[in-house]
């Protein structure tokens, strides 16, 4: 992987592009493969089918990352919970996946955190000693799936004075140290599923935003564009239906059981430095811990929760009190700091597509919490392939199934997946990362690109200002999020390609600018 100070050529998306490619697509030449979906899994089945050689079209009723891809807790699991309920494949896959992402694929958008659980009163003996042995079980993991220790360093105990030093909001009353562990955690899940659909345009796959499919055969799909009310059909060899939670809605005999997670926005300076996350153990639970994530942007993160969802599944969930309210009393089990509501300035709510294996009628439902994570992929009556379930970690082994499956149903001529060794947009050695003419930050989120968006504010010193005052966001990224990364309004730019929108006074602050950026689209690039 060699560093570049320009776009991977064919990577950029725009609104041009898509305005073309959708003419293209719509009424034209069968193409080998069409995805529905453009979450983590959908921009993956995408880049899977389109890096093997075979042409694609890519269609979303929204944005990028839109649904559940950009509300999860922004961890790469590497599958402790799974050992825990006896999920040994499920593990480690996510292991293997884990050491893909950190090593080969996105070692700029995934690094290690490490986390604390603090030794409280409210945590038995025995209770530590099933951690530690947990934490110790996932090192095993690391070490099968040939994650380097450089990559992961080993769990450790921690004495007090080292817990206060990595945790120093903790309540020091009955604290006896801790217990530190480390996964893998991504700068924005929003940013890498931007990564796999830029990567899959470079390798010639037509990134369709804001086209919703309104019906699909084994043949293809009726489509409308959300922009201009225009329908018409885009036609497939396969068709792979990747829309999650939604999934159940467009092939029949698909059953989905949303399980809802919930995360609040604090203010970093309200809890102060947090040189670690934390995993916060829930009163009367074994193996349920809250998480605390520090984002290095003047906000923490506290999630998350697991809970069934019925009805009709919204684009956007809201986040009832019940949640926040959970949430704020688990983490005023530890801290010393008091967290109110009113300290709350956003909070979010992803729905993750769990598969629904109860027979209809039956009795006895497991709580979504307890439902197994593993993915499936189905083809139904008519030949539509779907894939569902699984999570954002394993997000490129899910695509490589669905194709594979889609390959092997229709009879498409293609080899093997490649992805497992692709890197994504932007992505180089730590050693090329470091040597990058750009700050650490930038290259936390774009990577080999990070020099030119640096050069944009360079070029114009409006553009290097914050956009708002407290928060790292450039006018120069949202520019770039227009020009290359196919942003179309200020909710693809506030809300995806930056985490502005996260807290509504920020986004309200931010919207001006916006919208000034979005103006300048016809500058010259």
């Amino acid at each position: 992987m060699t560093p570049a100070t320009d776009p991977v050529p064919g990577s950029s998306l725009s609104a041009a592009r898509r305005s073309r490619e959708l003419t293209e697509t719509v009424g034209g030449p069968v193409v080998d493969v069409l995805v529905v979906g453009l979450g983590a899994t959908g921009a993956g089945v995408a880049l899977d089918a389109a890096a093997r050689g075979l042409s694609v079209a890519a269609v979303d009723a929204h944005d990028l990352a839109f649904g559940t891809s950009r509300f999860s807790s922004k961890l790469i699991h590497g599958g402790l919970r799974y050992l825990a309920s006896a999920q040994l494949d499920v593990a480690h896959e996510s292991a293997v996946e884990r050491g893909g992402l950190m090593e080969r694929t996105a070692p700029h958008l995934v690094r290690a955190q490490p986390f604390v659980l603090p030794l409280t009163p409210l945590v038995s003996r025995a209770q530590s000693t099933l951690a530690w042995a947990g934490f110790r079980a996932g090192d095993a993991l690391r070490l099968a799936a040939r994650t380097a220790r450089a990559t992961l360093p080993a769990p450790r105990r921690l004495s007090t004075v080292e817990t206060r030093h990595l945790a120093p909001a903790l309540r020091t009353q009955g604290l006896r140290g801790g217990l530190l562990s480390w996964d893998g955690r991504l700068t924005d899940d929003a940013r890498l599923v931007t990564a796999i659909a830029r990567t899959a345009a470079a390798h010639g796959a037509r990134i369709l935003t804001r086209v919703r499919a309104l019906e699909l055969t084994a043949s293809g799909a009726r489509v409308r564009d959300e922009l201009t009310g225009e329908e018409g059909e885009i036609r497939a060899r396969a068709v792979i239906n990747a829309s999650g939670v939604w999934a159940d809605g467009l092939v029949d005999g698909i059953r989905i059981r949303p399980s809802r997670g919930t995360h609040l926005v604090l203010r970093s300076d309200h809890l102060g430095p947090l040189p670690a996350g934390l995993h916060v153990p829930v009163p009367g639970e074994t193996n349920r811990f809250v998480l605390v994530l520090p984002q290095g942007d003047g906000r923490v993160y506290v999630g998350l929760t697991d809970e069934p969802v019925e009805g009709d599944v919204p684009d956007v969930p809201e986040v009832p009190e019940t949640d926040i309210g959970f949430l704020l009393d688990v983490l005023g089990s530890v801290l010393d700091v008091p967290v109110r509501r009113d300290d709350v300035v956003g909070a979010f709510a992803g729905l993750r597509p769990l598969l629904d294996t109860v027979p209809t009628g039956g009795a006895g439902a497991p709580r979504t919490s307890d439902i197994s994570r593993r993915h499936a992929v189905l083809t139904s009556s008519e030949g539509v392939t779907t894939v569902v379930g699984g999570k954002l970690t394993t997000y490129r082994r899910m695509a490589e199934d669905a194709i594979d499956a889609a390959v092997a149903t229709h009879r498409l001529t293609a080899g093997p997946s490649p992805t497992a060794s692709l890197p994504l947009v932007g992505a180089a050695s730590p050693d090329a990362l470091g040597s990058l003419r750009a700050p650490r930050r930038l290259v936390q989120r774009y990577g080999t690109e990070a020099p030119a968006v640096r050069a944009l504010g360079a070029q114009d010193p409006r553009l290097a200002e914050p956009v708002l005052a407290g928060h790292p966001v450039t006018g120069a990224e949202l520019l770039w999020a227009v020009r290359h990364e196919g942003a179309l309004d200020e909710a693809d730019l506030l809300d995806r390609r930056t985490r502005i929108g996260l807290v509504p006074a920020d986004r309200d602050a931010a919207l001006d600018v916006a919208r000034e950026v979005l103006g300048e689209v016809n500058l010259p690039a």
